[in-house]
């Protein structure tokens, strides 16, 4: 017995002794799932939340990135590691729901999913995959529509710990150190939104620690954009 326990049952009783261990094991046979965190994408339109937060993104299974500290997440690093091609298509093709890709001698698979909350918490899509969750790289992507043409907005981006986003092709905004997310944490220089759809691709690395990140389009005053749309259909891109 341990000592702990043998403390608990000193000063409790054996019964809430015994109800400690029960707890402490039974996560070991619980199954792992994404609820309450994401629901799979439908095929029709999302709107960002309240909040202009996107919240439908394709994500790739992690990328095991050994990294016992986050401490070595200089912009030279981050940018090193992030812009290294791991998959054929990397920056180019647009990924659907199911879709695998060879990374080493691994594959992994795209969800497209819906997050409930305004992050996207990439620790409990890699936990409920029953994938690895520390030392790991997170690639996502999304599909942004447009009523018209946007001038002067900036993207807004969160993350833990360091990532890198372009937007339709070019880098928008690179988040280097250990952080934790921060809600528009950095943003970027006025970028313009196509009418019609426009592509946003991410790349998150963490080692120790939760992963998550949020993402949204601002105006000049720094109010989130709403009309916007997220799709899964990449036709017409």
């Amino acid at each position: 017995m341990s000592k702990l326990r043998r403390w608990i049952t000193l000063c409790c009783g054996t019964t809430i002794a015994l109800a400690f261990q029960v707890r402490c094991y039974a996560s070991d046979d619980t199954p792992r799932t994404w609820v309450p965190y994401f629901t799979p994408a439908t095929s029709l339109p999302k709107a960002p939340d309240s909040e202009g937060f996107l919240q439908r993104w394709l994500l790739l299974e992690p990328i095991d990135k050994p990294n016992r500290s986050n401490a070595g997440f200089t912009d030279s690093y981050v940018r090193a590691h992030l812009t290294t091609n791991y998959f054929t298509g990397q920056f180019t093709v647009l990924p659907r729901n199911g879709d695998k890709v060879t990374v080493g001698n691994e594959e992994l698979v795209w969800h497209a999913v819906d997050s409930a909350n305004y992050d996207v918490k990439l620790f409990r899509f890699a936990y409920g995959l029953n994938k690895r969750t520390y030392g790991v790289l997170f690639w996502a992507v999304t599909v942004v529509a447009s009523p018209r043409e946007l001038k002067g907005v900036r993207l807004a981006v969160g993350s833990n710990s360091a990532s890198m986003w372009w937007l339709n092709g070019e880098e928008a905004v690179d988040l280097f150190g250990d952080r934790r997310m921060v809600a528009d944490d950095c943003v970027s220089k006025r970028v313009t939104l196509k009418q019609g759809k426009n592509v946003i691709r991410g790349a998150v690395i963490n080692g120790p620690g939760l992963s998550d990140f949020c993402v949204r389009f601002i105006d000049e005053k720094g109010e989130p954009i709403k009309d916007l749309t997220l799709e899964l259909n990449n036709s017409g891109i």
